[in-house]
C-alpha cells in the first residue's frame, strides 16, 4: 500500500468516525422543542461531549494507550464504543439521560481522533503537514455532516443520530481492516504515566500546545454556535424556513474548513508551519471580530462565515504536526493526546460563554471574545519561530 492510498483510507475512517461529535448539536432545535430545553441545557449537550473527550484523552494519556496499543486498533475500539452510546440517545426523553450519553460519546472519540494522527504520521516524514491537513479536513467534514443530514432530512432527529452511529462504526472497521501501518513507526514506549506531564518539559511541545490552546479557544465555540447564529440571522430577515437554511449554511461554513486544512497543509510544508499558523490565526481572529457586527447584509454574513470557517480550522493540523516532529519520539502519542485533552478543556469555557454574551451583549461581543484565543496563539508561535528547536519543524522551514 502506498502512502497516499493509506492516507485516503485513514481520512475516510476519520471522516466517518467523527460524525457523532455534533450529532446532537445538529438537531438541537428539534431537541429544544421536544424536551423543552433552556439555552444553558442546550449548551450542555455540546459541552458534555467536550468533557467526555477530555476525560477519555487524559485517561488514555495516563495509560500511554496511544503509544502501547496500535493506533488503528484504538480507532476501532473507540468507534465501537462511540457508535453504541450515541445510538442509545434515540431512547432518551430528556437531558437526564442524554448528557451522560453525550459524555460517553466524547470519551469514545478520544480513542478515534488522536490515534488517527499518529497512524498517518507513520506514513509521512516529508509532506507531513499536508497529510495532517487532510486528516483534520476529514474530521471537519465529519463534524459538519450531521448539519447536512439535518438540513436534508426534515424535522426528525432520531434518523440523524442513528445514521451517524452507523457511519462511525464503518469508520472504525475501515481503519482497522482496510488500513495498514506505515514504514516509519514510532519507537515502542514503556508504560510511564509521568510522561503525561513530562512531555511539556520540551519547549517546542509547550509552545505548540499554547498555540493550539489559543486556536481551540475559538474553534469549537464557533462550530457549536454557528447554526444558532445563522438561525437568528435568517429569522431577522424574515425567512420562513430559517432552521433548514441555517443547517445548510452551517454545513457549508464548517465544511469549507476541510479546504482550509488542505491548503494550510500544503503551505506549511513549503513555507513553514509556524508562519502558516500565524497567518491562519490572524485571519480567523479578524473574522471573529467582524462577523457579528449588527446590520450586515445576509450575503456579507455568509461570506464572512465561509472565510472564518476556512481559516478557523486551517492551522489545527499543524500544531499536531509540530508536536510529532519535536516531541520525544517514544511518546508522540501521549504528547499529542495531552495537547488535545487540554485544548478541548478550554472549549468548555467558550462554548458556555458565547450564549451568555449573546444574551447580554449580542452576537458581536459574543464572537469578538473568541479573538482572544488567536491573540494568545500568535504570541506562542512567534516565540517558537525564534527558538533553535524550530529547525526540526517542517524539514528546517520552521
Amino acid at each position: 500500500m502506498g502512502r497516499w492510498r493509506a492516507l485516503a483510507v485513514l481520512a475516510v475512517a476519520c471522516f466517518l468516525g467523527m460524525t457523532c461529535w455534533f450529532s446532537a448539536s445538529a438537531v438541537l432545535p428539534q431537541l429544544r422543542s421536544a424536551w423543552r430545553l433552556s439555552s444553558e441545557t442546550g449548551a450542555l449537550l455540546t459541552i458534555s461531549v467536550q468533557l467526555g473527550f477530555v476525560g477519555g484523552s487524559l485517561l488514555s494519556a495516563l495509560l500511554n494507550l496511544a503509544d502501547l496499543v496500535p493506533p488503528r486498533r484504538l480507532m476501532l475500539w473507540g468507534a465501537g464504543v462511540t457508535a453504541v452510546v450515541n445510538g442509545l440517545l434515540v431512547f432518551s426523553t430528556g437531558p437526564e439521560t442524554a448528557l451522560p450519553l453525550r459524555f460517553a460519546t466524547g470519551a469514545g472519540l478520544a480513542l478515534v481522533y488522536p490515534p488517527s494522527l499518529k497512524a498517518v504520521a507513520t506514513w509521512f516524514r516529508e509532506e507531513r503537514g499536508t497529510a495532517m491537513g487532510v486528516m483534520i479536513g476529514a474530521l471537519t467534514l465529519g463534524s459538519a455532516l450531521p448539519h447536512l443530514l439535518n438540513g436534508l432530512g426534515g424535522v426528525q432527529w432520531r434518523p440523524v443520530i442513528l445514521c451517524t452511529s452507523v457511519l462511525t462504526v464503518a469508520g472504525g472497521l475501515i481503519a482497522e481492516y482496510a488500513g495498514a501501518d506505515g514504514p516509519f513507526p514510532f519507537p515502542r514506549a514503556a508504560f510511564d504515566p509521568r510522561q503525561a506531564v513530562r512531555v511539556f518539559y520540551n519547549p517546542g511541545v509547550r509552545l505548540a500546545a499554547l498555540g493550539y490552546f489559543g486556536h481551540m479557544w475559538e474553534l469549537y465555540a464557533m462550530w457549536a454556535w454557528t447554526a444558532t447564529f445563522y438561525t437568528d440571522i435568517f429569522q431577522r430577515h424574515g425567512s420562513a424556513d430559517a432552521s433548514r437554511q441555517a443547517a445548510l449554511a452551517t454545513f457549508a461554513v464548517i465544511g469549507v474548513g476541510a479546504l482550509g486544512c488542505l491548503a494550510a497543509g500544503r503551505l506549511a510544508d513549503r513555507w513553514g508551519r509556524t508562519r502558516t499558523t500565524v497567518l491562519a490565526l490572524l485571519l480567523s481572529g479578524a473574522c471573529a471580530l467582524l462577523i457579528g457586527i449588527p446590520g450586515l447584509p445576509v450575503l456579507v454574513v455568509l461570506l464572512l462565515g465561509l472565510a472564518w470557517g476556512f481559516w478557523v480550522v486551517a492551522d489545527s493540523a499543524q500544531f499536531s504536526a509540530i508536536v510529532t516532529e519535536v516531541a520525544d519520539q517514544s511518546h508522540v502519542g501521549t504528547a499529542v493526546t495531552m495537547q488535545l485533552a487540554l485544548g478541548f478543556t478550554l472549549t468548555v469555557l467558550t462554548i458556555w460563554l458565547v450564549p451568555v454574551l449573546r444574551d447580554g451583549l449580542g452576537w458581536q461581543w459574543a464572537f469578538s471574545s473568541l479573538a482572544l484565543g488567536p491573540a494568545l496563539g500568535l504570541a506562542a508561535m512567534l516565540r517558537l519561530m525564534r527558538l533553535p528547536v524550530a529547525a526540526r519543524i517542517a524539514g528546517g522551514r520552521g
